[in-house]
């Protein structure tokens, strides 16, 4: 296995993915050649090209850089990527080393004092917030984030000087497993990828392999919904978190004019008037679990107080495109039940008097298939729900899996039917809207431009 002091050029399989693309900036930024396949162009593919990166989106073995040395080459590639893929067989055949994306994130916090997110759900939002609060302070930290982080426009932060790493650790194809946490936050284990693990106990058991990877003298901090435990590595200590229970926890809530206000309390500690950044009740969680870590690390009260309030928040989680008194709209990447379950309440918390309309696009044939019941249920909570046909992603289609196994399930107390994409903006056109919720992780993101301006124009 190479180090990366002995890497000259990087090739990436499946570039413009949000976790790849913060690596190869990461070694653009490091001096690297890159370059890579996606199979699409985007924001992220195109700032990557402006940066220094080749990107091309065909499946084409002859577009590979010929002038590099199989010797000084490291191959980087997302488990997402079909066995079939042409490069990614010829890479392999041709004898170039060939990494997943995880395993170099496992190298980085091999080198560095990695401060790790897992969990089912919020980790995007817990990861960002601890970075962006590591940053600020003067500890620092270079961080690998799952999303836009909106303070820099960027899904990766440099600063070489500092020992700490941030990344978000993803469960999907047991990836987090060639990570090697200094600290670990874990959010949720409510069960997911079942494609992958097959049950649920197989699911948990991928947390606990994980847990016991955290380094010697390291910290676990968990929440305390989750009961899961295991044998640890020596010295390292755990903690529990959450909104009102756990070894830290928010007190003295104060909630009301566009604002969250709250103590954090702790072992031995108090930190008093934490204001968030972005206002919802899901991210006093997140706050937590993000401002323990970082003041468990040495970071001062003041430091966190500077670094919550000034937190923006992540494109696509809880974002707001149009915030005003009469039209809101939301876009957020909940693609899980918990998860849709905690943004509507995050919307309903907000705007009580309010017509909810959702459109929502489920991810993947495997997870529509595995919790159809539960999204029915967990969209049931809004006023009006809209569902788009299901974005595969990396599958093919079940036969007999559908949007339409939801849409059956939602009760005719609230309106609800199953649309095209491209019938969004007219049903946005002929529709009594007030808040408007985006839900999903697939390509319903690219219909956002479109719903900002229909529902801008009737505004007047």
């Amino acid at each position: 296995m190479k180090n990366i002091e002995e890497i000259k050029s990087v090739y990436f399989i499946g570039i413009g993915g949000i976790g790849m693309s913060a690596i190869a900036r990461y070694f653009l930024a490091l001096g690297k050649q890159i370059a890579g396949y996606d199979r699409s162009e985007t924001p992220l593919t195109k700032k990557l090209a402006a940066e220094g990166a080749i990107v091309h989106y065909t499946d084409d073995v002859t577009l590979i850089p010929s002038t590099w040395s199989i010797e000084d080459t490291l191959v980087v590639y997302t488990p997402a990527i079909p066995q079939d893929h042409k490069e990614w067989n010829f890479l392999q055949a041709a004898g170039y080393e060939v990494m997943k994306r995880a395993a170099v994130l496992g190298l980085i916090t091999r080198a560095t004092k990695g401060l790790c997110v897992a969990g089912t759900h919020g980790k995007t939002s817990t990861s960002t917030m601890l970075a962006h609060l590591m940053y600020k302070s003067h500890l620092g930290c270079t961080a690998f984030l799952g999303g836009v982080a909106k303070n820099y426009n960027s899904n990766l932060l440099l600063a070489p000087e500092s020992p700490y790493s941030v990344i978000e650790a993803d469960e999907f194809d047991r990836s987090f497993h060639q990570l090697s946490p200094w600290m670990s936050i874990i959010t949720a284990t409510d069960p997911d990828h079942l494609d992958i693990y097959g049950n649920i106990e197989n699911y948990r058991e991928s947390f606990r392999h994980y847990m016991g990877l955290i380094q010697p003298g390291g910290v676990l901090l968990i929440n305390e919904s989750i009961s899961l435990d295991c044998p640890l590595q020596k010295g390292v200590r755990r903690f529990t978190y959450g909104r009102d229970k756990g070894d830290f926890h928010a007190t003295n809530e104060q909630i009301g004019n566009g604002q969250i206000i709250f103590d954090l309390v702790g072992p031995d500690m108090l930190i008093e008037g934490i204001e968030l950044g972005v206002p919802v009740a899901i991210n006093i969680d997140n706050g937590v679990a993000a401002a323990s870590i970082a003041y468990l690390n040495g970071m001062t009260p003041e430091e966190i107080k500077m670094g919550m309030m000034s937190f923006q928040g992540v494109e696509r989680r809880f974002d707001f495109r149009i915030k005003n008194d009469k039209h809101v709209y939301i876009s957020d990447y909940a693609h899980h039940p918990k998860e849709i379950e905690k943004s509507i309440a995050s919307v309903r918390a907000l705007y009580p008097e309010k017509k909810l309309t959702v459109f929502f696009q489920p991810h993947l044939y495997t997870r529509t298939r595995d919790f159809y019941k539960d999204f029915a249920a967990k969209l049931a909570l809004a006023d009006e729900v809209f569902l788009l046909p299901i974005y595969p992603a990396r599958e093919r289609p079940i036969q007999g899996v559908d949007s339409e196994m939801i849409d059956r399930l939602l009760p005719s107390s609230i309106g609800h039917r199953v649309i095209n994409r491209n019938e969004i903006t007219k049903v946005l056109l002929e529709d009594d809207i007030e808040v408007v919720l985006q839900l999903g992780a697939g390509d319903i993101e690219d219909e956002s431009a479109n719903i900002k301006s229909v529902i801008e124009s009737k505004e007047n």
